[in-house]
C-alpha cells in the first residue's frame, strides 16, 4: 500500500467483559485492512495482546497502543478526524473529501464504544455514517477503510509474516512463511 499519510484507528471507550471481543475485531480489522495502528484505551489490555499476537504471526507493520487520554488524542490529532457515527454524513458523499483532506494531513478514525461525548463530534473534521442505521461499528470501520483506500488494501503484502493464508476454493490452510518463500 502506498499511502503517504499515517492512518490511526482510535477506539473510544471499552467495558471490559462486555466489549472485549468487539474491541479486539476493531484492532484485527484496522489492522486487515490498511490502517497503521490502534489506539486503544487502557483499560483494553486482553484486546491490545490479541491484536499484537495476531500482527506478531501474520505480519505488519502494525502498532497497537493503550492509552488513558483519549478525548486529548482527538482533541490534539494534527490532522483530519473522521468520526464514524450513524448520525453522520453518508460515507459515499464524503469519501472523495476526505481522500483530499488526507493527502496532506494524518487521518484519525474515531469507533465508538459505549455512548460517546457531545465533544467528539464537535472535534471531529467529519461524522461519517455508513447507511444511518443501527449496525456494528466493525462493519462500519470496514466499509469506511475500504472507500478510503478505494480497494487497495486488499492487496497488501505483509512484512515479517511467520504465517500465511494460503488462500483456496475450499478448505483452510495456514502454512508456514518460509514455506511459501520456497515455493517462490
Amino acid at each position: 500500500m502506498q499511502e503517504t499519510r499515517e492512518v490511526a484507528v482510535l477506539r473510544f471507550g471499552h467495558r471490559p467483559g462486555r466489549d472485549d471481543r468487539m474491541t479486539t475485531h476493531v484492532g484485527l480489522t484496522a489492522r486487515a485492512l490498511g490502517a497503521d495502528r490502534v489506539i486503544l484505551p487502557d483499560n483494553a489490555g486482553q484486546s491490545a495482546e490479541t491484536v499484537q499476537d495476531i500482527t506478531d504471526r501474520f505480519g505488519g507493520p502494525f502498532t497497537v497502543e493503550l492509552r488513558t487520554d483519549q478525548t486529548a488524542i482527538v482533541r490534539d490529532w494534527d490532522g483530519v478526524v473522521v468520526h464514524l457515527t450513524m448520525y453522520g454524513e453518508p460515507v459515499q458523499t464524503v469519501e472523495s473529501a476526505i481522500r483530499d483532506a488526507h493527502a496532506e494531513s494524518p487521518l484519525l478514525v474515531v469507533v465508538g464504544g459505549e455512548k460517546v461525548p457531545w465533544e467528539l463530534y464537535e472535534h471531529a473534521t467529519f461524522n461519517v455514517g455508513v447507511t444511518n442505521q443501527p449496525h456494528s461499528e466493525v462493519a462500519g470501520l470496514a466499509v469506511f477503510l475500504d472507500r478510503l483506500f478505494e480497494g487497495r488494501e486488499l492487496d497488501r503484502e505483509w512484512a515479517d509474516a511467520d504465517r500465511v493464508v494460503r488462500p483456496e476454493a475450499c478448505g483452510k490452510t495456514v502454512v508456514d512463511a518460509s514455506e511459501i518463500e520456497e515455493d517462490d
